[in-house]
């Protein structure tokens, strides 16, 4: 009976190792594939981060009143097209008018008396020709007043110039060619700096011919974007399957406290109305490492819930070497840490795999 029964174990083993081969062949295959190994390389490497960014006018403007009045006229709306000085609306303001008419009266009246004061002056001076005829005093009393009223006409003009410009505020003109993209106030509105509508401007005006293309840089690629490539690329969810390009115009060159990020503009054609200010986009910006570093493969980079490392052979033995990344790609990974550059690695290192291992 015994033997019964371990004819029948052998038979089930028999069994069991047909049904499940193990496949050797296999095994030595991936036991070389992890033997196999690499040597350190030094340089930089280069790689492209996706930003999201904003499109914005190149020149925005909102438009407040200088002085207080009534709208009068309006002679644009939402969607007109302008152009720089032309007139946008105008403001009917009869006190301002008051005070340019009064300067003006003040103005010629001074004239007038420097007219006068000036015939007595030369009159007197001529008659002073004459041994006797006009006393010296009433020489230099005559000259007196004619350059005190001199200067008094100057100061009436000045008056008149500055009722002028307060008058000048009641028609308001476009700075720049652009787009009226708000008007918040219609004829009869009493507007001013005293007046705000709302917090809302008279009008919003937008040159939206040339975009400014805002992107923020995170404070941990500030120093790696590569800026002298001038080129950036951006695509927009408005425009699926379309690929932009601009070129990078400015940079603030300092972080914002708030984001710990660095801005950056592109200038963006829109002659064709392609975009619209305040639309999303997604960027592609090329960073490079700033100095030569290591590279060694990715797959050779052994990550742990302690540190991350790579397996040097040394005098064939494994030695684990801490290691910091940097920018990954095409399977190449910058490296810092602990080595000469000469070492000799794992290209596919296991984690099972102890330090003085002999390979």
């Amino acid at each position: 009976m015994r033997n019964i029964v371990i004819i029948n174990m052998i038979l089930l083993l028999a069994s069991c190792s047909n049904n499940h081969p193990v496949d050797l062949t296999a095994k030595m295959a991936n036991a070389g594939k992890k033997a196999e190994t690499v040597k350190i390389e030094k340089g930089s490497l280069s790689s492209v981060i996706n930003l999201p960014g904003q499109l914005k006018p190149f020149e925005v403007v909102d438009i407040y009143p200088k002085v207080n009045g009534f709208v009068k006229e309006m002679l644009v709306d939402r969607g007109s097209v302008v152009h720089q000085g032309q007139v946008l609306m105008t403001l009917e303001a009869p006190e301002i008018e008051q005070q340019y008419q009064a300067a003006l009266s003040k103005m010629l009246e001074a004239q007038e008396a420097i007219n006068a004061s000036r015939d007595r002056y030369y009159r007197l001076r001529t008659a002073a020709k004459t041994p006797g005829a006009v006393s010296d005093l009433d020489l230099v009393n005559a000259r007196s007043r004619y350059e005190s009223d001199s200067a008094l006409a100057l100061a009436e003009k000045a008056n008149v110039s500055a009722a002028q410009a307060l008058k000048d505020y009641l028609v308001v003109k476009a700075p720049f060619d652009g787009i009226i993209t708000e008007r918040n106030v219609h004829p009869g509105t009493l507007t001013g700096p005293n007046f705000k509508q709302d917090g809302k401007p008279l009008l919003n005006l937008q040159d939206i011919r040339k975009l400014r293309l805002e992107v923020f840089i995170p404070e941990e690629y500030a120093d790696k974007v590569d800026l002298k490539d001038k080129q950036l690329a951006f695509t927009t969810q408005a425009l699926p399957g379309q690929v932009f390009h601009a070129d990078i115009s400015r940079s603030s060159n300092s972080l914002n406290n708030d984001y710990r990020s660095e801005a950056i503009e592109a200038d963006v054609n829109n002659k064709d109305n392609t975009f619209k200010p305040g639309m999303y986009v997604e960027t592609s910006l090329k960073v490079k490492s700033q100095v030569q570093s290591f590279m060694v493969p990715t797959s050779a980079i052994v990550t742990s819930t302690e540190r991350k490392y790579i397996i040097v052979l040394d005098s064939g033995k494994t030695r684990f070497v801490n290691v910091k990344d940097g920018i990954s790609v095409n399977g190449q990974t910058e490296v810092f840490g602990d080595f000469t550059g000469d070492e000799t690695i794992l290209k596919y290192p296991d984690s099972e795999i102890k330090e003085g291992t002999v390979f």
